[in-house]
């Protein structure tokens, strides 16, 4: 079995977790070798193992592409929701095939109207969310069609487009569901909007989102995932579900309703006990 590793903290490779799960997988038979953004993947690499927390994942799903090498999350972060496993779960039951291979929805972004050639060069692709925000003081009127059927403008200071592995991170933080990975759905969600009546809308994961903005400024923040860029309020956007998937490791030992609880601290009541 190949590996790739990716340690995106440099500050981690001295760590004693770190060290040690590179030489337990070896010492399994294992042939490991560090990736990079500047060294590149092996075609033959068999799993792609993610070290750190969920950034350090996001960052891999840039790395892997569309190459399909199912991703390992190991967490030696903090919350690590994606990379919910330590280094001795993900050595032990990865080379005794204890795992699952999970299809993530992927989104993609194409752009017009007022664009730039950094915008262009962005990596278009999202695991979690795409969030368009105020760059300044001013509210954001959103304009968003659903297959091309318009909903109400939302006055906000942003728009959250969040996928199901998203709905945990940022779509949560806002007031969106909470969703099972593999629910085939997306999760339109205002961020601190200014209309009490607009809640987040759960559509299709076949629904084409376009969206344009009205605003007094001329800047904006959009980001894709951990990827951010000022771009200008002239931007148009649409977002569609991508034509391929993230491949995700899952052990056998996790799953979602697991990380909820011991991570989210879901339903934690006195009366529940422990």
């Amino acid at each position: 079995m190949k590996i790739a590793v990716y340690l995106r903290n440099r500050n981690l490779e001295k760590d004693a977790r770190y060290l040690g799960l590179m030489d337990r997988f070896r010492s399994r038979g294992a042939e490991v070798y560090e990736a990079g953004e500047n060294s590149g993947i092996a075609d033959d690499t068999d799993i792609f193992v993610s070290v750190g927390g969920d950034g350090t994942f996001l960052s891999s799903a840039v790395l892997v592409g569309d190459k399909g090498i199912p991703v390992l999350g190991v967490n030696l972060g903090r919350l690590g929701f994606l990379s919910e496993n330590t280094p001795d779960e993900a050595v032990d039951e990865v080379m005794a095939g204890k795992y699952t291979i999970e299809e993530r929805i992927l989104l993609k972004a194409s752009f017009s109207g007022e664009t730039d050639d950094a915008l262009m060069q962005m990596y278009p692709y999202a695991l979690n969310e795409i969030t368009i925000h105020r760059a300044g003081p001013a509210m954001l009127g959103i304009d968003v069609s659903i297959d091309g059927n318009p909903l109400p403008t939302y006055w906000a200071d942003g728009l959250l487009v969040a996928t199901s592995s998203g709905s945990t991170a940022y779509s949560l933080s806002v007031g969106g569901p909470i969703v099972m990975p593999d629910s085939k759905v997306l999760i339109v969600s205002p961020i601190a909007p200014h209309n009490l009546n607009v809640r987040p809308l759960v559509v299709p994961v076949t629904s084409e989102i376009s969206l344009s903005l009205r605003a007094r400024d001329e800047k904006v923040f959009l980001t894709i995932d951990n990827r951010s860029l000022e771009v200008s309020t002239g931007l148009k956007m649409d977002i569609s579900m991508a034509r391929f998937s993230l491949k995700r490791i899952r052990l056998c030992s996790s799953n979602f309703i697991k990380a909820l609880t011991t991570k989210l601290f879901w339903g934690e009541d006195i009366r529940n006990g422990r």
